[in-house]
């Protein structure tokens, strides 16, 4: 069994105001994937992670993870863990 994959892409998205299927065209996936993707429910292969980051303009590091993120605000604010 595979490791989870932790990502922040529905975050980013939602950020960026950019809907499960626009995204999903432009990576070439059904919108669902994103949907699972985004629910931990569904790791996403290199490349389709790498598709994603470059939509992004994001370092793939900063959309997915291996270990969970940090909440924004302690990112953003300071706070220590």
């Amino acid at each position: 069994m595979s490791e989870q994959v932790h990502n922040r892409l529905a975050v980013v998205r939602a950020e960026r105001k950019v809907s499960r299927q626009a995204l999903a065209e432009a990576v070439g996936v059904h919108y669902q994937t994103i949907g699972y993707i985004e629910r931990g429910q569904y790791n996403p292969s290199l490349d389709l992670a790498l598709k994603i980051a470059r939509f992004c303009e994001l370092p793939v590091e900063a959309l997915f993870s291996l270990e969970p993120f940090r909440p924004l605000t302690d990112e953003v604010y300071g706070r220590k863990q």
